[in-house]
């Protein structure tokens, strides 16, 4: 993947600096170049000191993928999907955005919840570590997000009431102006779950054969599963379709029929959008096109999330 495709949430608190996939394979790199000939016993000691070292600064899933801002069709375009999958519509999206190549994992959300003393969640007895969140409320996402922006020293994405912030720190609808880390749109969401820039039309988020992408009611083994461990997509992005459905901003209301440029949902409501499919889902459930919904203040055993954050 391209250098200015990718890049790795700073987790040192030592300001802006972002680090890329291809940073870190430079610096892998150093080991060789600073020792000139070394044998391969040497290097793998080294490699594994080095990949110890970097860990005190990244979180091994927190790195983000880059998504070109483009037009594609967002619902159900096989028409067998609920009826609040539909219509099929057209979205314009003209802006590029960065979201998480993984779901939040135990990890990163247990650092969150030491530094802020907030309780830890329940794992249900399947570990913590690489395993996706669970038990997620739509308040507490948001507050991670802003956790997440205020570490970088940058503009907070929400306010107290959940409405984005642009900037300025006023409230805006505009997704161009909001610069703070925040959960993705149901539109940056699909568009992103159905491969983006580099999409090839499957169901699922990488593939046609759901086996190949996600864990879900046929072989999750009734558990979620450290992230990462099934196929990527064509970004690259992983467990869009299973292990866990992931909150979005929107708030949820029936689909348009028109061409939507830049939504970001109806400006209030009852319930948010939830997107993705779990591990106790079956297979229509975790098609691209599924969509969710339910009051902010609920919770599961297969709910969590992941972050964007907008391209300046």
């Amino acid at each position: 993947m391209k250098k200015e495709e990718t890049y790795w949430i700073p987790w040192n608190g030592e300001g802006e600096r972002k680090l890329t996939f291809n940073d870190t394979q430079w610096i892998l790199g150093q080991i060789v170049e600073e020792r000139g000939e070394v044998d391969k016993e040497e290097f793998q000691r080294r490699l594994i000191e080095t990949k110890e070292r970097l860990q005190t600064v990244l979180s091994l899933t927190s790195v983000l993928v880059k998504v070109k801002g483009e037009t594609f069709q967002m619902g159900d375009e096989v028409g067998d999907l609920r009826e609040e999958c539909r219509p099929a519509h057209t979205v314009k999206l003209t802006y590029d955005y960065w979201i998480g190549k993984y779901a939040v994992t135990f990890r990163e959300y247990d650092t969150f919840c030491s530094a802020t003393g907030r309780g830890e969640s329940d794992d249900e007895g399947w570990g913590r570590g690489r395993r996706p969140m669970i038990w997620m409320i739509w308040n507490d996402a948001i507050g991670y997000c802003n956790w997440l922006s205020e570490k970088e020293g940058i503009a907070n994405a929400y306010d107290s009431d959940g409405n984005l912030l642009d900037r300025n720190g006023n409230r805006t609808t505009d997704i161009m102006k909001v610069e703070g880390y925040r959960l993705p749109t149901e539109a940056e969401w699909e568009n992103a779950a159905r491969g983006g820039q580099n999409t090839k039309g499957y169901k699922y988020a990488g593939s046609d054969d759901l086996n190949e992408v996600g864990w879900y009611d046929d072989n999750s083994d009734e558990q979620t599963h450290p992230v990462g461990e099934k196929k990527g997509n064509e970004l690259g992005l992983y467990d869009m379709s299973g292990n866990v459905v992931e909150w979005c901003h929107d708030w949820y209301g029936d689909y348009a029929s028109t061409t939507q440029t830049n939504p970001t949902g109806p400006s209030s409501g009852a319930r948010r959008v939830y997107r993705g499919g779990g591990w106790d889902y079956n297979e229509p459930f975790c098609r691209a096109a599924f969509r969710y919904s339910s009051a902010p203040a609920s919770s599961g055993s297969d709910l969590g999330f992941r972050v964007v954050r907008t391209v300046f």
